[in-house]
């Protein structure tokens, strides 16, 4: 099961542990984005610092129906207590978790501030 909370704006945010292939890591506060399908967004500082190996560019629809091309990179989370290999696309952005990181997980937020977010692995 991991645990976050719902911040002053009103966004469900977890943390997560993210790891290069070096096996330098760092702690991160990611935003769930249900309407992001990917895996993770990560801060190009951060993609930088842990030496996350890049794979491709992909162009994605945003929000507003633009277009725009991101660097998709390699990366490793500590998801419920076990180490998963996930994609990480880079923008300056919050850090975001998708739902492709969800999927096969069922998600539970109390919407209002300091409300609990809950997701658990599906049986």
């Amino acid at each position: 099961m991991i645990l976050g909370a719902v911040n002053a704006s009103y966004e469900a945010v977890i943390s997560l542990t993210v790891q290069g292939p070096s096996g330098l890591t760092s702690q991160i506060e990611a935003v769930i984005d249900t309407g992001f399908t990917g895996f993770l967004s990560l801060p190009p500082a951060l993609v930088t610092e842990l030496g996350l190996p890049f794979l491709t560019n992909e162009s994605a629809m945003l929000a507003d129906g633009s277009l725009a091309t991101f660097s998709l990179h390699d990366a490793t989370v500590l998801w419920d207590g076990q180490p998963r290999r996930v994609y990480a696309h880079v923008s300056d952005v919050t850090p975001l978790m998708g739902m492709r990181l969800l999927d096969s997980h069922s998600l539970y937020v109390e919407v209002e501030v300091g409300g609990r977010v809950v997701i658990q692995a599906r049986e």
